[in-house]
């Protein structure tokens, strides 16, 4: 599997990150599998990690996938309303714990707006994609931290 590696621009370091995907959905039952399905009938992508906001008329399902271009053409496809966020995935190996990474987060007076698990893990470790304030720096800290951030070409890919 391949590592992404911070890339440098013209404005400086920018880290791996993976795009999330906020579909709005009516608050019915049945909803979420027509998504979900909608996925599982491609080849091409795996959903990787997922949490359901709901509210008493509509949910909010937050989503990454493997592959970000085929995902948003899958929802574009079948008309469903969406967003797109930029997440940070941190690898928590090697001693380096959630306490710690809210740690280093706030050393720096960032906010971690929210976070949830991967389910299809990279390496089989523990990895938890984040919401933060500042993208940019937050990925420089937990980098210098030794924290190993992953990006979409790091997550799992279809069996051949």
């Amino acid at each position: 599997m391949g590592h992404a590696f911070a890339q440098e621009t013209k404005q400086g370091y920018v880290p791996p990150c993976v795009t999330q995907f906020s579909v709005f959905l009516d608050n019915r039952v049945g909803k979420l599998l027509d998504l979900v399905q909608r996925f599982d009938e491609d080849p091409v992508v795996h959903i990787c990690a997922f949490t359901v906001h709901e509210a008493s008329d509509h949910a909010v399902v937050r989503l990454v996938t493997n592959h970000a271009a085929r995902a948003k053409a899958i929802l574009r496809e079948h008309n469903l309303p969406f967003s797109e966020t930029q997440l940070l995935v941190v690898e928590l190996v090697n001693g380096l714990t959630i306490s710690r990474m809210c740690l280093c987060l706030l050393a720096a007076e960032l906010n971690i707006r929210f976070a949830y698990p991967l389910m299809l893990r990279p390496n089989g470790t523990p990895t938890i994609a984040v919401s933060v304030d500042d993208i940019l720096l937050a990925g420089q800290i937990l980098q210098r931290k030794n924290f190993r951030l992953l990006g979409e070409c790091d997550l799992p890919k279809p069996a051949a």
